[in-house]
């Protein structure tokens, strides 16, 4: 039986069939895996990290993983919010619409 190509075969195992095998084996096969933080303590280090660098490629992937990781919309919401002083207010504005944006085809 055959499996399903990861994301990142998808989108960049064409061209990058290295990257896309590291990102599935090491970064989510091992790192995200790691017992030391939960998925959704990771989701959360991940987004704020994302938002603070205004790293907006991968934001929305992110985010929607850290909605099936636990963290709920007011919590997204209140990081924003929050980062908004620590990072910028472009990036904190940029990852509102991002949100807004994921809810909005969520529904």
């Amino acid at each position: 039986m055959s499996q399903e190509p990861s994301a990142a075969q998808k989108s960049i195992g064409d061209i990058t069939p290295k990257l896309a095998d590291l990102t599935d084996q090491v970064l989510f096969g091992d790192v995200w895996e790691r017992p030391g933080l939960s998925p959704r303590d990771r989701s959360l280090v991940t987004v704020t990290a994302l938002i603070a660098l205004y790293r907006t490629d991968q934001l929305g992937f992110h985010l929607k993983l850290a909605m099936e990781n636990g963290l709920t919309e007011e919590e997204l919401s209140e990081a924003i919010t929050h980062l908004a002083f620590y990072s910028g207010w472009p990036n904190a504005m940029g990852a509102a619409g991002r949100l807004k944006a994921i809810l909005a085809d969520a529904d």
